[in-house]
């Protein structure tokens, strides 16, 4: 039997696929991108009509958000406006400089044999601080002294010769010309002895000029000579700087603006208090009184420069020392007085300005605009919209809207009242069963023996 030959099956062409043209895939884009913006928007209107059930800060059972909205108080803090004074005070930026800085040196030449002081010590006017060798300047006073009495006793001789010319010139035995000659070799020696007084008294002053004493009444600083040293008045550091700190003053300008009004208090001779605040401006470091305004106007800077005067017991005022001023003008008098803290800046109510949140009696605050006048540290005067007896929001206010619901420091908290469904419901009841659901341990047969679900499992619907 022939067989035939058996041909394969011929394969079919692959169809080709087609694809999308740009345009169904840009509309197919733009149909994703309605369908999400369309899921967003149904999820937020969910959320805004169905998100009360939800804890959130604000809401029931969580604390108060901004504005005090979902029903919570908000807990803040109070004060009461007052009657009270308010000091006008003007700032300033100063420098201490003290009343005097000496810088001590030598008169003489000489070799420096003692130094009797400390560095830094506090020494008192006149005290002794250094010894210059003494000894040439005591040998020149010695020489100066011979020379007086040599001098002194040619003059003695002289005036004698003198007295002896006149008598013998009565009777014409001696020539007038010897007379006056005599007279004048008199007034020659007297005016030496003039000068050998003179002499006397510069070295005598030299001698003393060797014990150095502290001309002002200050602090010593470094030392800028060492004892054995040849110390002459050129010597540009000298010996040692005493600088004045009892009392010390401070160099502080203010604006001319301001000067009318400070010298209608200088000049009528009322005292002005100045305090000095370190440089954070909260520590008074001291007290004074001003005691001299410059006379004239610098007029690069539009200022004039004051000198306050302070104590300075305490040594808390420290030569170059920068100081935060506060220069007392005026005592404004019976001031309704509240903390800075209280006075709030926006326009709640549609008008730019300042206010305050006053507190109702029923425990709800309003909106109440207020004119400020003089800040006195951490007071302000109200001059219009507050009376004495007002009680106003200190902290807090940020959380605050008109009408909103406060807790005072005094009163206890409303409880959060739990209105909510849904996830906030549940939660709160998963909370309470684990206070009161049973459970009950394992046994060790590996049977269940528990009565409800574990402690941390959420209760079933």
């Amino acid at each position: 039997m022939n067989e035939q030959p058996t041909s394969s099956p011929t394969p079919e062409p692959m169809r080709a696929t087609p694809y999308p043209s740009a345009g169904a895939r840009s509309g197919r884009r733009r149909l994703i991108a309605i369908v999400v913006i369309v899921l967003i928007v149904a999820a937020i209107a969910w959320i805004v009509h169905h998100g009360k059930g939800i804890q959130v800060p604000g809401g029931p059972g969580g604390p108060a958000g901004r504005g005090g909205s979902g029903g919570g108080p908000v807990a803040v803090a109070i004060a009461t406006a007052a009657n009270g004074d308010i000091q006008v005070k003007l700032p300033a930026l100063g420098t201490i400089t003290p009343l005097a800085t000496v810088t001590v040196k030598t008169q003489i030449s000489g070799q420096l044999q003692q130094l009797a002081f400390r560095e830094g010590q506090v020494v008192r006017q006149g005290e002794f601080l250094a010894q210059i060798d003494p000894r040439p300047y005591q040998a020149a006073l010695e020489q100066a002294q011979g020379n007086l009495q040599r001098d002194q006793a040619q003059l003695v001789d002289a005036k004698l010769d003198l007295k002896r010319y006149q008598d013998l010139a009565k009777t014409e035995l001696v020539a007038q010309q010897q007379v006056d000659t005599q007279a004048a070799l008199v007034g020659q020696l007297e005016g030496t002895i003039v000068a050998d007084l003179a002499q006397i008294n510069t070295a005598k002053l030299n001698v003393q000029y060797t014990h150095i004493v502290a001309p002002v009444s200050g602090r010593t600083g470094l030392r800028q000579v060492d004892q054995g040293n040849y110390v002459t008045p050129g010597d540009a550091n000298g010996i040692v700087v005493v600088t004045q700190l009892q009392p010390i003053s401070a160099i502080f300008p203010v604006p001319e603006d301001n000067v009318s009004a400070v010298m209608k208090r200088f000049r009528a001779g009322q005292p002005l208090e100045v305090d000095a605040y370190d440089r954070a401006n909260t520590t008074l470091l001291a007290q004074g009184k001003l005691v001299t305004i410059d006379n004239e106007i610098d007029t690069t800077t539009g200022t004039v420069k004051l000198r306050a005067q302070f104590e300075n017991p305490d040594y808390a005022l420290f030569p170059n020392q920068f100081v935060n001023i506060q220069l007392l003008l005026d005592t404004l008098k019976d001031q309704v007085v509240i903390p800075v803290a209280a006075v709030q800046h926006g326009a709640p109510n549609g008008v730019a300005g300042t206010f305050v949140y006053l507190v109702n009696g029923d425990s709800t605050v309003s909106v109440h605009p207020i004119t400020v006048g003089t800040v006195d540290g951490e007071r302000v005067a109200v001059t219009a919209g507050l009376k004495t007896g007002d009680v106003v929001v200190t902290e807090g206010g940020d959380r605050l809207r008109d009408g909103a619901r406060v807790v005072l420091p005094s009163a206890a908290p409303a409880p959060a009242v739990n209105s909510g469904s849904g996830a906030a419901g549940a939660g709160a009841g998963a909370r309470a069963w684990k206070k009161t659901g049973p459970w009950k341990h394992r046994p060790t047969d590996g049977s269940s023996g528990h009565s409800g679900p574990p402690p941390d499992a959420a209760p079933r619907p």
